[in-house]
């Protein structure tokens, strides 16, 4: 299978060097200090379970246009370069291309549609934490199975998506087929939006924000929230979806925290508007108050302004 991966980062770096290394033609779509090092030296991939290699993508470059139509793209960017990324692909897309987002929230598979058709596009969810360690050199830190779920958004069955998912277990991922992607998409969106939200605003890990029960309690406010804006859009979620997330929560290692609340707290540009802006937005078009999930967005919205070169704080 001819593969693209859109992004070279924590996570497009994995799955291209897990792919390439499978023996799978993979065109990777870099940029930078990055870009070179692959161009120079191969790819390096380190993982926690213990395998590390080099390896080199059939392609490497910073142009889509050198790459041509891919029967694949994995579209592995931020969630704010997903429409910028969809219109860049174009050369990479044929008439039987499969586009397939893996960024967290629940709006990329509609940006993606927009722009290169939506029969083009299947939904993904991946339970992959990886970055970049280095220039050509990602670090994988943490996994679940399945690594990813992939589905067809209108439900229906498809070779596409079985054949997707053989390529991508041969590359030593585990993978499950979703009846409902957009739900599975929607019930990692329930526990990921809530915690980044609360993350950011207390400034504290888990372990610290759950065993104080005012956070704790605005934390359960603001996925109430999102459940209800979910079924509001006609988004059918587990009877025991609230459940999980309160048991996954409890799980957690006490000093864990999301990718985005790093990024928030650390200085960096932030997917915030995809997470709790995402809450709020739709939460609008769907007639359903999100008074927890405002706050949480229009709270952080200063620092994220910030953090993007927008505004600048003056010294106290």
């Amino acid at each position: 299978m001819r593969v693209g991966v859109y992004g070279a980062g924590g996570l497009g770096g994995y799955f291209g060097g897990r792919l390439a290394e499978a023996g799978e033609e993979v065109a990777l779509i870099a940029r930078g200090e990055h870009l070179e090092a692959i161009r120079a030296n191969g790819l390096k991939v380190e993982s926690y379970l213990g395998d590390t290699w080099v390896t080199r993508p059939s392609i490497v470059t910073d142009n889509p246009s050198d790459v041509g139509p891919v029967d694949v793209v994995l579209v592995c960017t931020k969630a704010w370069d997903v429409e910028t990324a969809a219109k860049a692909m174009r050369p990479m897309v044929g008439p039987q291309t499969t586009v397939v987002p893996v960024q967290n929230g629940v709006e990329a598979p509609d940006q993606l549609g927009e722009v290169l058709g939506r029969d083009r596009v299947i939904g993904g969810v991946c339970n992959i934490a990886s970055r970049i360690g280095g220039v050509g050199f990602i670090k994988h830190t943490f996994s679940v199975d399945p690594n990813l779920k992939l589905g067809e958004l209108d439900k229906k069955p498809s070779s596409r998506v079985q054949d997707l998912k053989h390529v991508l277990e041969e590359a030593k991922l585990s993978v499950e087929i979703s009846e409902d992607i957009l739900a599975s998409m929607w019930e990692k969106f329930l526990l990921f939006a809530p915690a980044v939200g609360i993350g950011c605003v207390t400034r504290a890990p888990t372990g610290i924000w759950r065993s104080v029960p005012e956070a704790m309690a605005l934390f359960e406010k603001a996925l109430l929230e999102v459940h209800a804006v979910a079924e509001a859009r006609g988004v059918k979620l587990n009877d025991d979806a609230i459940a999980r997330v309160r048991d996954i929560v409890e799980k957690v290692p006490e000093n864990a925290s999301t990718s985005t609340q790093r990024d928030v707290l650390e200085g960096r540009p932030s997917e915030l508007e995809f997470l709790c802006g995402s809450v709020t937005r739709l939460g609008q078009e769907a007639g359903v108050d999100t008074p927890v999930n405002d706050f949480f967005y229009s709270s952080l919205l200063p620092q994220e302004k910030q953090n993007r070169g927008e505004i600048k704080f003056p010294s106290f």
